[in-house]
């Protein structure tokens, strides 16, 4: 029998061993991270509690959104390579604050002196305001008292005398000019010698005032894009009358300014489902009518959009066709968009840029499930103002592409014209969350350039995650969730906003299956169509259509820069099977796809739950039947994951026999 003391001595040596074990088990368990919930922001919590948004992901019986309906006149002055006019902006507020102030974005003074930026711009006078109106007062620039105006960089504060109630609303008028820069806002408008213009961040437009932020009035400096309210435009544009325009929205008049060729082709394109020619080479200077005075006004009228842009051209070829776009209106027919191509005859491949926007169309309005609803889609050619491609509802600028082959202008087409639908009808936050549009236009992208063109030219199927994988080995990138604007530097910026949140959803696709992912996603882009949503929304949307709670997935991915690794480490026969351990050798926690091949050509597809990683664990196995013997095992070979190390995926008989 043991003395007290050796009772006490044995006791305490328990508890060291105890400890220990506890401390080897809690390094065991440490060596990888556990993704903890994710909180979202404090105005999105708010926005939640006041109803305007539902944790379930969807707008809240409270929901509201302001409005801004726009008329603008300009006089575009090709020889002087300048824009003047003037804007009259009703602003609709529809929530339940008291506004003493109103925003209005100056995008162009990023080509002041001085202004701050990101990239390197153009130096220009910027927007040059000779007045500035509110409610029919007109208002002062600076001080501290009265109504009153100041400018700070590209962002324009109103204190009108009155503040706008809630469901009030606010006029502001705007005379402005500004000289037009060769490739302004980083190249995304301006003009190509002197017989192309892209007009694009064109007018003061008011910022966006939401349920989540208030005012987003957050500075452009370059890199990071748009966001700004829905609205009706009513626009009309001076220009001489050998210039042909083409603009968001529908022409008003155009008996007044197209000659009666033009219009008889035009009204063919309308009917065809084949390329039309409305004007070349032969009818430049021909294709208008003779103006008053030589001048010719373009009115056009766009409705629910949240922008507008055009193209005056006396140097393009316009061509035209129809594609179809689904049912739009519920009545059991196919509906129709026009897709239309303004390219200069030096850039050869661009005479298929309408087939290619006839076949981007119609593929994304089936993918999504929600049909195209603008009466067109035009791409306009604009090399020397634009190297790849940028968006406006309706409209896209991309370049020239001769030296890059069909398949790439295919695909900037197909990703410009997914724009269409995210941020253009699912409006997103590009200035904070670049992320929500670039990358799911890239995975739209990826999807298009999967299902377009023929099975020879199609990309193969890691080539979906290379972009992500690349920064990713180099432990070079930033986490998504990071305003796009703070990214460390441009590749980090690039990678977070274009190919990883594209390889991202491809996953949850893995995660989810292919029937669920699609119910998913299509509910939030119908959810929030001609809305603002924000990340949570969509991260709510999955978690409640699944009926999974995604915070382990959010986390991982969206909120770290965490890399997967699965690998198979071992293969053995055992008297009940094949033995097979796999181990996680990354951060982020996932299901594991395997394929087992046995030599009489059977395969068997397993999954193992991600809640072998979540609670800890690196490595697991799994035990098939016995049967024809195992050949060969493999990870994830239809590619849904983007893991950092493929060449641990696989085993194979063979390569253990040698």
């Amino acid at each position: 029998m043991d003395s007290p003391h050796s009772a006490i001595r044995n006791s305490a040596s328990h508890l060291v061993l105890l400890a220990l074990l506890l401390l080897s088990t809690s390094l065991v368990l440490a060596q990888r991270p556990r993704p903890y919930p994710v909180v979202p922001d404090k105005g999105f919590r708010e926005a939640i509690e006041a109803g305007t948004r539902m944790s379930t992901g969807i707008p809240g019986p409270k929901y509201w959104q302001n409005t801004a309906d726009y008329r603008i006149h300009v006089r575009v002055l090709p020889e002087l390579k300048r824009l003047e006019g003037r804007v009259a902006i009703t602003y609709r507020h529809n929530g339940p604050d008291t506004l003493r102030s109103l925003r209005v974005q100056l995008l162009q003074n990023i080509h002041s002196k001085g202004a701050m930026r990101l990239i390197p711009q153009e130096v220009t006078e910027g927007y040059v305001l000779n007045t500035v109106i509110a409610n029919g007062e007109r208002l002062k620039q600076g001080g501290r008292t009265g109504a009153r105006y100041m400018v700070n960089g590209t962002m324009m504060a109103i204190m009108p005398s009155t503040p706008v109630p809630p469901k009030g609303s606010a006029t502001i008028e705007v005379d402005f000019a500004y000289q037009v820069p060769k490739a302004g806002i980083s190249g995304r408008m301006g003009y190509d010698t002197d017989s192309l213009f892209y007009f694009g961040y064109w007018y003061p437009q008011m910022a966006v005032f939401n349920d989540v932020v208030g005012w987003q009035d957050d500075p452009f400096f370059g890199m990071a894009e748009f966001y700004s309210p829905f609205g009706t435009y009513d626009y009309a544009v001076d220009i001489p009358d050998d210039w042909l325009v083409h603009g968001t929205g529908v022409l008003q008049n155009p008996k007044e300014t197209l000659s009666d060729e033009t219009l008889k082709r035009l009204s063919q394109a309308e009917k065809s489902d084949a390329t039309v020619r409305i004007a070349g080479p032969e009818d430049f200077g021909k294709a208008t009518r003779p103006g008053k005075n030589g001048w010719h006004t373009w009115k056009f009228k766009a409705e629910q959009v949240r922008d507008v842009a055009f193209v005056a051209t006396r140097s393009s070829i316009w061509e035209a066709a129809r594609t179809k776009v689904g049912d739009r209106d519920g009545d059991g027919k196919a509906d129709y968009a026009m897709c239309h191509a303004f390219w200069r005859p030096a850039y050869f491949r661009w005479a298929r840029s309408v087939e290619y926007t006839q076949k981007s169309i119609a593929f994304l309005s089936e993918f999504t499930g929600l049909p195209y609803p603008w009466p067109h889609m035009t791409a306009v050619e604009g090399d020397k103002i634009m190297g790849g491609g940028m968006e406006f509802p309706m409209m896209t600028l991309i370049g020239g592409y001769n030296n890059a082959g069909d398949m790439a202008l295919l695909g900037v087409t197909a990703h410009e014209e997914a724009h269409m639908w995210m941020p253009m009808i699912v409006n997103t936050d590009e200035r904070r969350y670049g992320w929500m549009d670039e990358g799911t236009t890239s995975f739209h992208t990826d999807e298009a350039m999967r299902a377009i063109p023929p099975d020879s030219l199609k990309p193969r199927p890691d080539s979906r995650f290379s972009g992500y994988l690349m920064l990713a080995r180099m432990e070079g990138e930033g986490e998504i969730m990071r305003w796009s604007n703070f990214h460390n530097n441009g590749m980090a910026y690039g990678v977070a906003s274009y190919p990883k949140p594209a390889s991202i959803l491809h996953m949850l696709r893995g995660v989810l299956g292919e029937e669920m992912f699609l119910k998913a996603f299509r509910t939030f882009i119908k959810a929030w169509a001609f809305k603002h949503p924000y990340p949570w929304d969509m991260f709510n949307t999955f978690s409640t259509v699944s009926g999974k709670n995604l915070d382990w997935f959010v986390r991982s991915w969206y909120y770290e820069t965490w890399t997967l690794d699965h690998a198979v480490t071992g293969v053995k026969e055992t008297a009940v099977g094949t033995e097979i351990t796999v181990e996680d050798k990354g951060w982020v926690p996932m299901p594991v796809l395997l394929t087992v091949t046995r030599a009489d050509g059977s395969t068997e597809d397993l999954r193992l739950s991600e809640e072998e990683w979540l609670i800890g664990r690196t490595k697991t196995t799994v035990t098939v039947k016995p049967g024809s013997p195992v050949v060969k095992v493999e990870i994830d070979p239809k590619y849904y994951f983007a893991d950092i190390d493929r060449k641990n995926n696989v085993w194979t008989k063979a390569e253990e026999s040698k």
